[in-house]
């Protein structure tokens, strides 16, 4: 290996592939004690990351040992609910070959691949607030992220993505698919919706977004695709604004505290408590001195406190309309205390995800997405954005007209700025680029 892999990742563009895209290269530039691996993939109806830990776990397993030397971690755990009997089948039978490295199973709640919750199941260790793992000498990785260091090893850059299309399909399946097709051609490949009015969730049901076009590009960061019925309750709640979420609550929020009750943040020591913040809102006053409204920086916005809420209220939208009014007046996440310890019922308080799927009312669609990587795709052309990661945008490195073959880079990261790397999903010629996105027609 003539490079390092610090220099690896950043040539082959990979950043987180779920979340929000954080570039690779700059996640592992670091001396740390431990790597997790985060395969708990505790959303409901998505199945990337099990699968894979199955069916390539000798590729994973040796991208994190690279990684654990790279790092000089002293292990490399990977986490993955116990349930996920294939993967740990696998897993158990090669791991031992690896001197640093471990499996760690977890029980069936949510959200137990919570960057934060992961690391405190696993070593113990409570993320100080408003921190990340590091802080605790962590570092988190997700599967596929890892999938795509070991490619990169072979210079294999980021150009195809895996993901979980799934609900009201006709066959449910994970599939591999080249970065810039449509989400309505994905959709076509698990064999089309079985309802003639739908819309699509992009992620999981309780923190992804309802696409508002179809036609739009899956990105280095597309998990899964939730294909609903338009009427399904669970698109009403996402669709809801906080205005008329507030209005409800003025009049329906009994105070019983639930929400808090199983708030992962809270239940790691974290000082959130989204009762008081949602009287705080509704009536000026928490009936506690101690309370601010900058308390919502420290929330995850899991979405769990909405279906633990006996009246359907989602305490968890309007932290998230704090933190935006927050950061518009300039105001700074002030809570940075290091607990030093959990809540003591913490263990009798995960929210099981059978419970949480009844609660979603998403018991039909619980179904099996096996990984089918026979599916093949030809598009005609595809739409790469230039932002699917966090940090600036990149900068296109070709022009209209020019031919392109499939891993070829296209847009570089802008010198001193957090971004990736960009290369092109199949050959073909640019047909037009603008500051948002390149077009790859295929001839």
């Amino acid at each position: 290996m003539d490079k390092d892999l610090v220099s690896i990742a950043r040539e082959a563009g990979i950043v987180g592939a779920g979340g929000a895209g954080f570039p690779t290269h700059v996640k592992i530039n670091a001396k740390v004690e431990y790597i997790l691996v985060n395969g708990a993939e505790c959303e409901p109806l998505l199945r990337v990351d099990q699968q894979l830990l199955a069916a390539k776990t000798d590729e994973i397993l040796k991208a994190l040992n690279l990684l654990v030397q790279s790092t000089s971690a002293q292990k490399g755990i990977i986490a993955l609910k116990g349930k996920y009997k294939d993967a740990v089948k696998q897993l158990e039978a090669s791991v031992n070959a690896y001197e640093k490295l471990e499996v760690f199973t977890l029980d069936n709640f949510y959200p137990a691949g919570d960057e934060q919750v992961t690391v405190y199941e696993v070593f113990k260790r409570i993320v100080p607030e408003g921190g990340i793992p590091l802080d605790v000498g962590v570092i988190v990785i997700n599967v596929e992220t890892l999938l795509n260091l070991y490619h990169a090893l072979s210079e294999k850059p980021v150009v195809e993505k895996y993901l979980t299309v799934t609900g009201a399909v006709k066959s449910p399946k994970t599939i591999k698919i080249p970065i810039g097709i449509s989400i309505k051609e994905a959709i076509a490949l698990a064999g089309g919706a079985t309802v003639d009015t739908f819309k699509v969730i992009d992620g999981g049901p309780m923190m992804g977004k309802v696409i508002k076009d179809i036609h739009g590009p899956i990105t280095k960061t597309t998990k899964g695709l939730i294909v609903l019925p338009e009427e399904h309750p669970l698109l009403k709640a996402k669709s809801r604004d906080v205005q008329s979420m507030l209005r409800n609550a003025r009049t329906a929020c009994m105070h019983c505290s639930l929400c808090t009750e199983v708030c992962p943040r809270n239940l790691l020591g974290h000082t959130l408590n989204p009762d008081r913040l949602m009287r705080l809102a509704s009536y000026n006053s928490t009936c506690s001195t101690e309370t601010k409204a900058s308390e919502a920086f420290l929330c995850c916005e899991c979405g769990l406190c909405e279906y633990a809420c006996v009246m359907d209220l989602q305490p968890w939208k309007l932290n998230s309309f704090l933190k935006g009014e927050l950061g518009k007046a300039g105001v700074k996440n002030p809570n940075h205390k290091r607990p030093e310890k959990t809540h003591p019922f913490r263990e009798y308080k995960k929210f099981p995800v059978k419970k949480l799927v009844s609660r979603l009312g998403l018991q039909h669609y619980d179904v099996e997405a096996p990984l089918d990587e026979a599916v093949k795709i030809e598009p005609v052309f595809v739409n790469i954005l230039l932002r699917q990661h966090i940090g600036a945008p990149s900068t296109p490195v070709v022009n209209k007209g020019d031919s392109v073959t499939k891993g070829q880079l296209i847009a570089d990261v802008v010198d001193g700025k957090l971004g990736a790397k960009i290369h092109a999903s199949i050959n073909g010629v640019v047909e037009s680029l603008d500051t948002d996105k390149i077009v790859i027609r295929q001839v």
